[in-house]
């Protein structure tokens, strides 16, 4: 028989099965942004995750070691583990081969009903009919008993029906998927090797032993980076502690089954004074936590108090150690397997299962307990570094109860430097933080009074990073911004008291106004991300040059911009370019059409990605911590995108 005649009898036989597979199919299409959160960079990433997570799930079971992702040149992407393959056999149910039920029905594959992976990291287990429904086109090779079985489709069809292509070693199995996205679908369609690289180095972490390649093909020399971690999780603490100084050497570590739940811990202090603790499940990033973190958190806090009253650390007139004296400088990373996760919320970032608290919470104070007191040096050091934190709490606590009683009689004082606006409705104002006096002036007789409110800032501001909350309540610049933004930091902080929209930043174009701005982001990363997650944090664009010509004048924001402009107006001995150092050259007109007019403005909004949380984290631990040497890595390895480097 044919192969034509063998796709007819399909499409006879199994006619009404497939009309309902393409209406399901059809659905992701139509709205995409439900099945993977964002048509943007975000979601064409996630497309790579699902097929991965899929590879990951057999690592899981314990049926695969290693997994290939490439980057084609054209564009497309290739995936290769050596799990089990893809069940090719026909599916009773469905009446197709078990890969294409897999790859066109959503809510298919050995996820669900139990048996198949005990626990899964596929968080909606649609992920590869998913990927099939938005891709331009699809392969899946499929390595199993000597032969190697392939079925390609299109925008989720199946154009070639399953069939056996080539032979194989009989040892080798595994699942090759390769597929390109659909430029109709997504806004840009070219893959980010570092943002892949960030979540497979975590995958990797997660994964105890699991070999994860990243190969990037579409430059001349092709790429190849690989994670392999032996130590798991102890590994992940050691790296995002790679930029402090570890309190004590040894990663404490702890794993076991609790309530059918698998929970592993690890966790350093370092001499940093914030906390970084990630938590995970089935390998998904938890960014707000759930019962999985509050079990942690309970254990900690019960265990270290009990130590140190015992151990007289704590004199029992003396108050309990809160769980952010505990916390501070603690670096963990808390990963918990379960079978049926269940997530609260909308965004599903939030694990709700009752029985991970209290299998986290059983398991972290029992062991954490023994550690103790295996370990009374170490667990000196932490109650100690504990009971500095207490009391700088303490010392930050009354600083701010003395700002608010002051606050109170003068009615709520706003910082005397600032130049506020009329109008009172936060929607419609408003506020730069601008360096320097000099530029505060010109921006203040520049702004739009009704929304615009300027507070100049005088030189660096405290580096965060280095210092805790009793000094940050006590550096003037500091409290100015806080005062003015009105929702409070920290513990008090209240999104719904914020006084402006929107925050710009706005400094010079240069070094130390680039070292500025990052000092500011540090801070309202580190006491306000929330005005980062919302949308509220922007960054001004001054022009870095200014081109007169025939009584003319052009702003060019780039040396490209600039060469763009030469090109237009010609290049002769009329044109006269200055190169602006430093906000304050301009005049107050100038700064308002280059850099404050909403109508010409250029403003880059900051945004943070929660699912690279522990990798941002890092980032600002290397840039303003006090470790010299992976700061100078960080810089050689990006140092490829710096443009417009004013010494």
């Amino acid at each position: 028989m044919s192969d034509i005649e063998n796709i007819t009898n399909v499409e006879n036989e199994y006619g009404a099965d497939q009309i309902q597979i393409l209406e399901g199919l059809e659905a992701v299409r139509k709205r995409p942004g439900m099945y993977i959160g964002t048509t943007s960079l975000r979601g064409l990433h996630h497309l790579v995750y699902e097929i991965v997570d899929n590879s990951v799930d057999e690592a899981l079971a314990g049926y695969c070691d290693t997994i290939t992702v490439t980057l084609n040149k054209d564009n497309s992407v290739t995936v290769v583990d050596n799990g089990r393959g893809i069940p090719i056999g026909i599916n009773h149910k469905a009446g197709i081969p078990a890969v294409e039920v897999v790859f066109t029905v959503l809510h298919a594959g050995g996820k669900f009903g139990g048996g198949g992976y005990k626990v899964s990291g596929g968080l909606h287990g649609v992920g590869a009919s998913v990927v099939n429904a938005l891709s331009d086109w699809l392969e899946v090779e499929i390595f199993s008993e000597g032969k190697i079985y392939m079925q390609r489709y299109e925008r989720g069809h199946v154009t070639k029906p399953l069939k056996v292509t080539g032979e194989c070693d009989k040892e080798r199995t595994g699942t090759k998927v390769t597929f390109l996205p659909d430029s109709t679908i997504f806004e840009e369609t070219v893959f980010d090797f570092d943002t892949l690289k960030q979540r497979l180095r975590e995958m990797a972490f997660l994964t105890k032993n699991l070999r994860i390649v990243l190969r990037d093909e579409r430059a001349e020399e092709a790429v190849e980076r690989e994670f392999h971690y032996a130590g798991g999780i102890k590994e992940f603490v050691t790296y995002l502690n790679r930029s402090k100084s570890a309190l004590y050497d040894n990663v404490i570590y702890f794993e076991g089954m609790r309530e059918n739940v698998y929970v592993e811990v690890a966790m350093q202090h370092n001499d940093s004074y914030n906390e970084s603790v990630f938590s995970f499940v089935n390998n998904i990033n938890t960014p707000e936590g759930g019962t999985h973190l509050t079990g942690f958190r309970n254990a900690i806090t019960k265990t270290f108090n009990d130590y140190a009253r015992n151990a007289k650390l704590l004199k029992d007139s003396e108050q309990n150690l809160l769980g952010d004296d505990i916390r501070e400088g603690l670096t963990a990373i808390v990963s918990v397997k379960i079978e049926e996760p269940q997530f609260e919320g909308q965004t599903k970032q939030k694990l709700g299962n009752s029985e991970a608290r209290t299998a986290v919470d059983n398991l972290v104070s029992e062991q954490l307990t023994y550690y103790l007191e295996q370990n009374p040096a170490v667990a000196r050091l932490i109650c100690e570094k504990s009971i500095l934190a207490q009391r700088a709490r303490e010392a930050a606590r009354k600083a701010r109860d003395l700002t608010r009683r002051k606050s109170a009689l003068d009615g709520l004082a706003l910082p005397g430097k600032l130049a506020d606006c009329s109008d009172k409705d936060p929607k419609n104002c408003e506020i730069f933080i601008v360096e320097g006096d000099s530029a505060g002036g010109s921006a203040k007789t520049a702004r739009s009074r009704a929304n615009q409110a300027i507070l100049p800032l005088r030189g660096k501001i405290l580096n965060v990073e280095k210092a805790r909350l009793d000094r940050v309540y006590g550096n003037a610049e500091i409290k100015a911004m806080i005062t003015a933004f009105g929702t409070g930091i920290h513990d008090d902080f209240d999104i719904s008291k914020l006084r402006y929209n929107k925050i710009i930043i706005m400094t010079d174009a240069d070094v130390d106004g680039a070292h500025i701005a990052t000092l500011m982001l540090t801070f309202i990363y580190r006491f306000m991300p929330d005005l980062i997650k919302e949308g509220h944090v922007y960054l001004a664009q001054p022009p870095l040059y200014k081109l007169e010509k025939n009584k003319k004048v052009w702003y060019a924001y780039s040396d490209d911009e600039l060469n763009k402009i030469l090109t237009e107006v010609g290049r002769d001995n009329n044109n006269k370019i200055q190169r602006y150092k430093g906000l304050g050259e301009m005049d107050a007109e100038q700064l308002w059409d280059t850099t404050m007019n909403p109508e010409t403005r250029t403003l880059l909004k900051v945004t943070m990605d929660e699912e690279t949380n522990s990798e941002l984290d890092l980032t600002f631990t290397t840039l303003m911590g006090d470790k010299v040497e992976p700061r100078r890595e960080f810089i050689e390895e990006n140092a490829r995108f710096v443009k417009n480097l004013d010494i």
